[in-house]
């Protein structure tokens, strides 16, 4: 590529710095890949968040009306729950008072998904400004494309379904944690990057464990503040500490037993059964299988095998710019705060029975790539924004097979 067509190709690129900009960008493609599986605007079979949120209007934990499909519900005591948290339902509620439980799932998560690229590209530009990372304007717009359409969000944000929506609003309450850790002074940012991890938490459990970076540097930044910072790390985890309460307390009044998610009970797949019943949900049995399909396996061309996962570092190449950026600052606080918080979050995925099948890529591994990028984007410049250009592009383009296959 000469100098010329990549000046042009930067200019139009760097629109997607700002966030505006760039959650418009998002929005008009998700939406449009989300047309290639019907209309944008259909509710996927599996939109169990709808069900659940209905029921929460109706005053009740088990679902009042039953999907068709009841594949991967727990059935106890004759009535139907779901297994996840229930942050997604309560985050509907308002939608499916207005619409009912034919909302729309994919639109929704179309939505939130567009949101957690303008929210990459707020997180980048704040995190610049505080000197955390050093990347110009360029460099981060570059690194927000390869977000939208590089990485397993890109098959995430556009088609719905209770696994999908789950895991695009996870990320959205981690980026605004970390944007609010940033961004906002004083008691406020402590206030709201507790709340939003809080909400995180009971979107998917182990994202609490993302908070690590957060809650290192709010400490940091106000240890000269020592009077109030006792004050302040109060409400940071009060909110952590009442969810966390009222999530135990849901699964009492459900199962009987707080840690009791329902799993046990779920319609689970036949392909699980066996190892499910030697090994149970978590177990490090599944450390070196997870393992595998998370960071050695490369999907393509597409088999059965395929939909077990795929190398997060072959799909996506530009991640590998994290190593350079954990080279370069391995001894600054963030950068290992940034490591302790993908690798606690890491261990309970890797952990789990099924590597997040069925999927393309590992999708599991968006649960903590808002640190992940973070590490990235201290790791990019100042290498050659061609070298990034062309590892965006590979990103990309091994992107588009998962894409047609889950429309």
């Amino acid at each position: 590529m000469d100098t010329k067509n990549q000046t042009d190709i930067n200019r139009y690129i760097l629109l997607l710095e700002k966030p505006g900009y760039s959650f418009l960008f998002a929005f008009i493609v998700y939406f449009a890949l989300s047309t290639l599986g019907g209309s944008p605007f259909r509710t996927q079979e599996l939109a169990y968040f709808n069900y659940l949120a209905d029921a929460f209007l109706h005053g009740q934990l088990n679902l009042r009306l039953i999907p068709t499909s009841t594949f991967d519900l727990s059935f106890y005591n004759g009535n139907f729950y779901l297994y996840w948290p229930p942050m997604p339902a309560i985050v509907l509620m308002p939608f499916v008072a207005l619409f009912g439980v034919g909302f729309s799932d994919v639109f929704f998560t179309v939505l939130v998904g567009a949101t957690n690229v303008a929210v990459v590209a707020m997180l980048l530009r704040e995190a610049h400004s505080e000197k955390l990372i050093v990347a110009d304007e360029i460099y981060r717009a570059w690194l927000v494309l390869f977000f939208a359409l590089g990485t397993v969000h890109v098959y995430l944000a556009p088609f719905g379904s209770v696994w999908f929506t789950a895991q695009v609003l996870g990320f959205l309450f981690v980026g605004l944690g970390y944007v609010s850790a940033i961004k906002l002074k004083g008691v406020a940012s402590f206030v709201v990057a507790g709340v939003m991890m809080a909400c995180a938490m009971l979107t998917r459990n182990h994202l609490i464990f993302t908070g690590i970076w957060p809650a290192y540097y709010l400490l940091h930044k106000n240890w000269n503040n020592r009077p109030r910072l006792f004050f302040y790390t109060v409400l940071a985890f009060l909110p952590v500490f009442i969810l966390g309460m009222l999530f135990l307390l849901y699964n009492h009044a459900r199962f009987g037993n707080p840690f009791e998610l329902g799993i046990q009970y779920h319609n689970m797949s036949l392909f699980f059964e066996e190892n499910y019943k030697k090994y149970g949900a978590f177990n490090i049995y599944y450390l070196p299988i997870n393992f595998y399909y998370q960071y050695i396996h490369y999907p393509l061309p597409i088999t059965e095998e395929s939909y077990m996962g795929g190398s997060l570092f072959l799909l996506s190449p530009v991640f590998f710019y994290a190593f350079r950026g954990i080279f370069r600052g391995y001894r600054n606080p963030n950068v290992v705060a940034w490591m302790a918080s993908i690798l606690a979050t890491s261990i309970p995925i890797l952990l789990l029975m099924g590597t997040g099948w069925i999927q393309y890529g590992p999708r599991y591994t968006l649960d903590f790539t808002i640190p992940l990028l973070m590490l990235t984007a201290n790791g990019v410049q100042p290498t050659s924004r061609r070298l990034l250009f062309y590892l965006t592009a590979i990103s990309i383009i091994q992107y588009i097979p998962g894409v047609f296959n889950f429309s």
